[in-house]
């Protein structure tokens, strides 16, 4: 297992490198950069003079290679350098933006478990009845609603109609979140309860199963003892998947509620092409997709003996 880790932990190098210059690449093909975005919103005109200064100030009149390598070299020695539009160190803003996105993914994550966990269970107990259809028409539904779709809706039914929850902004404590949440929530529960259904089925549908109700053990029990137990490898895959798509910031829903965070951040930063933001996020990115398939790997390892067991004959 040891073997193992430090193997995925090795080859985590050349794809944050690979990931990282093919984003330097891709950012730098516009024709504008970050003075040409500067000038744009102050709203008064900067000389070419002014501008060719800036640029090299920045290093921005070198070729995209040299920056590139310059970047990195500063990022192994542990410095992401400055925001190109406000001069902040990097790194100090984005640590500064992440605890708001962490809240958010706990939130979500916490909402989309109390949803889906109890409807996948019961939509497989009652297959092909009633309740089960109505379950994965909801589900459906969710799934196929875009996250803005979802939270323009909130909005307007619960902060416009209502006047129960705030608009945007994180400053009304709890209830903040409580819309963003359930925006993210809606299209996770909607995968998860599907799943969970085709999951928990195909466990009810085992010889092993079948024994246990032969011998007269509950239903219920059967479900929370065995069932569930087993059916676990699906739902930590799905979880790590939300995970990390969430601990990467979901741009969109984090813009509609000014919600402060890490994908917030980054639309921002493209927007000013604000490329040392722009590459912190990537670097994140790669990073948080790459440790949470990781940790996803070494629970399976103890989850599932099959897989502990085939580690024993490689060895």
């Amino acid at each position: 297992m040891k073997k193992f880790i430090i193997k995925r932990l090795v080859q985590l190098i050349p794809i944050i490198i690979g990931i990282t210059l093919l984003s330097f690449l891709l950012v730098n093909v516009s024709n504008t950069d970050a003075i040409d975005m500067l000038e744009a919103n102050r709203g008064t005109a900067i000389s070419e003079e002014q501008k060719n200064e800036l640029r090299e100030e920045l290093g921005l009149d070198q070729p995209v290679i040299v920056r590139y390598v310059v970047w990195l070299k500063g990022v192994i020695t542990g410095n992401m350098g400055n925001s190109y539009i406000s001069g902040k160190p990097v790194f100090a803003t984005f640590i500064s933006k992440l605890p708001a996105t962490i809240y958010l993914c706990v939130v979500s994550i916490l909402l989309t478990l109390i949803i889906s966990l109890p409807l996948g269970i019961i939509a497989a107990v009652n297959k092909n009845r009633c309740i089960d259809y109505i379950i994965r028409l909801l589900s459906f539904l969710g799934n196929s609603m875009p996250n803005f779709f979802a939270a323009i809706m909130l909005i307007y039914i619960f902060a416009l109609k209502l006047n129960l929850l705030p608009v945007m902004g994180m400053n009304a404590g709890i209830k903040s979140v409580i819309l963003p949440a359930v925006t993210l929530a809606i299209a996770m529960s909607s995968r998860y309860i599907r799943q969970i259904r085709t999951a928990v089925i195909n466990e009810l549908q085992k010889d092993y199963v079948q024994g246990a109700i032969a011998r007269g053990v509950g239903r219920l029990k059967i479900i929370t003892g065995s069932v569930l137990k087993s059916s676990l490898l699906t739902i930590i895959t799905l979880l790590a998947l939300s995970i990390g798509s969430l601990l990467g910031g979901t741009a969109i829903v984090e813009s509609i509620f000014m919600w402060d965070g890490v994908g917030k951040m980054a639309i921002d930063a493209i927007t000013m092409r604000d490329y040392p933001v722009i590459q912190a996020y990537v670097i994140w990115m790669a990073i948080i997709y790459v440790v949470i398939n990781l940790i996803t790997d070494i629970v399976y390892h103890y989850l599932n003996p099959r897989i502990r067991l085939g580690d024993c004959y490689e060895d």
